[in-house]
């Protein structure tokens, strides 16, 4: 299949997803269009202007795209969601605490209609990582749970009531992000365990939900003893020897961004498109500059001129790609204000059932102390945490709260918090695990309004939200006045049992 220079443009820019800078086309933006056939998009925060304004973005995105338009985002619920305005749903986790497949179904429907509102159709969700190690600090909360069959259980179902809605979901991260001690988007995480280890524990919601996954993402971590040069997503024995042979997949797969250090710092966006599209990739997230991303699309173009790319292995990958579009395609479904009020309470519900207490906590009663972080930001996974006003709407106005507002909690130390016979609130609105010292720490009750696993460092009553989305901090909010009761029970061993 010999191409000239237009013809491998073309196949080259149907592989390549881009992002955009901000909440409008410039003409920047509208010149790569115009020169690329691009047909690819992934959403970020910094792009969403409310359901109007989203609206406005999207449907020009459609026109521009056309019909194989791909318009994506990660909305898994929880601390993962970039459109907050709409009706959000719980952490992966918090739909471990209740258990319930069918909960977790409807909440997959409802993130899916809020996506069609908003005219996207794919999401990155759900999570298949198995949360095995406390210590993952990327993963956490999104983690359904350690066990990887009721991982493949809750998600499967998840991934059911979107599928069922018209939107495409996208399981995440293979081969598997659980076990890690670093975060790809900072660093080159490894995993030593060898592949009968993956094939016990973070291979079986993979191999589970082989056949409803319509598309996969891939994971930027270094498997040593089964490839010790190139992370999952660069690895031809990861992504055309494990996944396609082995496991016979035969959706689409996607690339985590090609800008996370992990990827950037080692062998750079252009380079590493291609290495990824010869791994078996189908289709590389190339998010950065325009320039990066321009330059990523040059480079698949020279590699298919060169023979670096065999054109006919990416022309299959197109047409992956293509049907995925077909089946779900983009459009701007009209919005149901009554179905968004049933969405929205059906995300109330959920994050009431989730809470869950360890040690016995209890709403406190007289004056409080409340100890929290004044402002979080995002850490570029996560969306910003709550700043210290929003943990102040917790309570009443005339609930007696004296403040111990600090600039990172992850720094507190014992003698900064009085025993004076008010009663010691810590509300953590952080990701970080606390020192070892916290042991120490003066606290009668633990609020973990994000992190799970800080638990494991306070061993104090605890109440456990799993996030820190609109429902969940209502959810909170209702259990300190004590009108709700936590039902959830926690999803985790080491929690269980802490």
């Amino acid at each position: 299949m010999k191409l000239d220079r237009e013809a491998a443009r073309r196949l080259a820019a149907a592989l390549v997803m881009i992002d955009i800078p901000g909440t409008t086309l410039g003409e920047p933006e509208l010149a790569l269009l115009r020169r690329y056939p691009l047909r690819a998009i992934c959403l970020f925060r910094r792009n969403l202007s409310g359901l109007a304004g989203t609206r406005r973005l999207t449907a020009e995105l459609h026109a521009l795209l056309g019909p194989r338009g791909l318009v994506a985002i990660d909305q898994e619920g929880g601390a993962v969601s970039r459109a907050t305005f709409v009706p959000v749903g719980p952490s992966g986790m918090a739909l471990g605490a209740v258990g319930d497949a069918e909960l977790a179904q409807q909440v997959g429907a409802a993130t899916a209609r809020s996506m069609a509102w908003l005219g996207v159709n794919w999401n990155f969700a759900p999570v298949l990582d198995v949360n095995n190690n406390p210590a993952n600090p990327v993963i956490g909360e999104r983690s359904f749970s350690d066990d990887p069959d009721e991982v493949a259980r809750l998600a499967g179902a998840w991934m059911k009531g979107s599928l069922a809605e018209g939107v495409a979901c996208c399981v995440k991260h293979f081969p598997g992000h659980g076990d890690t001690h670093e975060d790809s988007h900072h660093a080159l995480p490894q995993v030593d365990k060898s592949l009968p280890e993956l094939e016990a524990l973070e291979l079986r919601p993979f191999r589970r939900l082989n056949g409803c996954a319509p598309a996969l993402m891939t994971a930027h971590i270094v498997y040593p003893q089964l490839d010790p040069e190139r992370p999952a997503t660069l690895s031809p024995f990861f992504l055309t020897e494990l996944l396609r042979r082995r496991i016979g997949y035969q959706g689409v797969v996607i690339t985590d961004a090609l800008m996370m250090r992990a990827i950037a710092d080692r062998w750079g966006h252009a380079r590493a498109a291609v290495l990824a599209l010869q791994a078996g990739a189908d289709m590389v997230l190339a998010q950065g500059s325009l320039a990066e991303q321009e330059g990523a699309i040059e480079a698949v173009t020279d590699a298919l001129l060169d023979g670096r790319l065999d054109a006919e292995a990416l022309q299959l990958a197109a047409n992956r790609v293509d049907r995925l579009a077909a089946h779900y395609p983009a459009s701007l479904r009209e919005v149901d204000p009554a179905q968004w009020a049933r969405d929205e309470r059906l995300m109330e519900r959920a994050a009431e059932r989730a809470l869950t207490a360890l040690r016995a906590p209890q709403p406190p009663k007289g004056p409080l102390r409340v100890i929290t972080q004044g402002e979080v930001s995002s850490d570029g996974v996560s969306e910003a945490g709550p700043s210290a006003r929003d943990v102040a709407s917790l309570w009443e106005p005339d609930v007696d709260i004296e403040w111990l507002v600090v600039p990172k909690l992850s720094a507190l130390r014992a003698e900064q918090i009085p025993r004076d016979g008010r009663c010691n609130v810590l509300a953590s609105n952080t990701r970080a695990r606390y020192p070892e010292s916290a042991q120490d720490w003066p606290i009668d009750l633990h609020l973990a309004l994000w992190n799970p696993f800080q638990s494991l460092d306070l061993p104090v009553p605890t109440l456990l939200t799993w996030g820190y989305d609109a429902p969940a901090l209502r959810a909170l909010r209702a259990w300190l006045k004590g009108d709700l009761q936590a039902q959830g029970r926690a999803p985790i061993r080491a929690l269980e049992h802490a």
